[in-house]
């Protein structure tokens, strides 16, 4: 029999000690050390299979200018708010991991995703850790999901799983989720970090060996990061976010990493009773309940991977009755609300200190590109000195210390995408006006510093009432 060891693992981020802390030196956690047993027949079985992942042929090395380039295949899912994020469809054989919240809507997409390729004579494999057959069948029917070509199967066994793939094999597998799976010779319990570590090599393995395209879910932590080690991120092909609000119908799907296609592509989706509908024009629906003749608020046109998004931004500037002002922002960057109020009352000599800000993106959508600054310094002066935007401006740039406005990056597709929707004029940093050719219903003025800007965008008084 071979020799048992006993190691500590931090169950937050992998750190491995041969005696148990408090205290996780990697990630500073308490109480996040749990004792496992390894072997060292399962460590070299280990070694032994990490050996190859291209279905256990060996290679050798070979010069890169001898590699023949293949374009990958891809896989059509019929839904083009997917396909973009995926960077044009599911690549057979690719590992995709996909985290969010709970309820957020992960396992009615992938459900809605297998069902489309099952009609299109796919065959898929949807595996349920967390829920019988029945109550995946329950889901199945307010989808209005039936292929015959669709198999479900409740099993957290990996060795089970293995031998329902063999069985069936499909070209495409779902496994929700991760932290449910458990291979029988390790000790530590499902969802460990040892567990999900070997788990989604497993399927890793089967993937690239195969051609099976995979689809894993992953618990989200608190702070609304995958559960379990990085490593987990690092192995898989892709990883996508579903990000939303409870309160509002529309979800996001976000890419963060696609060896496939490029990265922080999003999807929107809305949350019908029949499942997830995509949404088309995703710019026409967050503007769509705004408010005219309103002091605080304008449309910046952001750039989310190689789409632009026009969102409304709007702003509260209220004086405050505490020492310390709040600052509130819903959205955006807390940080960058505080640098660029800072550069307002520096460079413009707008009190700021003693005021309360209340800043939101509407319709839900998180933003973080800086070329949204120009934006949002307007809707604060807006609110501040009580003046009104012009409802068809759309702003664009990002803001120094200094207070100048600095070029931003696609400007030709952003001013487009504004002079579809309808808006006449658009206030761009002065440096990106050369090399490229406004639509000819649009006026574009370029600015060089936030103070000429404002003079341009903050028109009329609002009435005091």
């Amino acid at each position: 029999m071979a020799k048992q060891k006993s190691k500590f693992v931090c169950q937050e981020c992998g750190y491995e000690s041969r005696k148990w802390m408090g205290r996780c030196p990697g990630c500073n956690e308490w109480n996040t050390m749990v004792e496992e047993i390894e072997t060292s027949n399962q460590e070299s079985g280990a070694k032994r299979s990490f050996s190859s992942t291209q279905g256990g042929t060996s290679q050798k090395p070979e010069p890169i200018t001898q590699v023949v380039s293949e374009k990958e295949p891809r896989i059509d899912t019929a839904l083009p708010e997917l396909n973009r994020v995926l960077g044009g469809g599911i690549v057979p054989g690719s590992l995709v991991l996909v985290g969010g919240d709970p309820g957020i809507g992960k396992s009615t997409l992938l459900l809605q995703m297998t069902s489309i390729l099952a009609d299109h004579s796919h065959k898929a494999l949807y595996i349920s850790g967390e829920e019988s057959v029945k109550q995946t069948k329950l889901r199945a029917d307010r989808l209005d999901v039936t292929a015959d070509t669709l198999f479900v199967f409740a099993e957290t066994d990996m060795d089970l799983i293995e031998q329902a793939i063999d069985q069936i094999q499909p070209t495409l597998v779902v496994i929700d989720s991760i932290q449910t799976v458990h291979q029988l010779n390790i000790t530590s319990a499902p969802g460990s970090v040892a567990q999900v570590r070997e788990t989604t090599s497993t399927f890793m393995k089967l993937a690239k060996s195969r051609g099976i395209a995979v689809f894993i879910v992953g618990h989200v932590t608190k702070q609304g990061s995958i559960a379990g080690p990085k490593m987990l991120e690092h192995m898989v092909d892709s990883v996508l976010y579903f990000e939303g609000e409870r309160h509002h119908t529309y979800r996001i799907l976000r890419a963060v990493k696609n060896r496939f296609g490029s990265t922080n592509e999003i999807g929107i989706f809305e949350m019908k009773e029949m499942g997830l509908k995509e949404v088309k024009n995703p710019s026409e629906i967050f503007l769509e309940e705004r408010t005219q003749g309103s002091a605080g608020s304008i449309v910046v046109a952001s750039l989310e991977g190689t789409r632009p998004v026009l969102v409304e931004i709007q702003a509260l500037i209220a004086p405050s009755s505490f020492s310390n002002p709040k600052r509130t922002a819903t959205g955006v960057d807390h940080n960058r609300i505080a640098l660029l109020m800072a550069v307002l009352e520096k460079r413009l000599g707008m009190l700021l200190q003693n005021q309360d800000a209340y800043i939101n993106v509407a319709g839900g959508v998180k933003l973080d590109e800086p070329a949204i600054d120009l934006g949002l310094a307007i809707c604060i002066a807006s609110s501040f000195r009580n003046h009104v935007t012009n409802p068809k401006d759309v702003v664009v740039g990002e803001i120094g210390l200094t207070g100048e406005i600095r070029r931003v990056a696609r400007i030709e597709e952003r001013v487009n995408e504004a002079a579809k929707l309808g808006f006449e004029r658009a206030i761009v940093p002065a440096k990106n006006m050369d090399g490229w050719t406004s639509p000819p219903d649009m006026e574009v003025i370029g600015v060089s510093t936030l103070e000429e800007a404002l003079e341009m965008t903050l028109e009329h008084q609002t009435p005091n009432w």
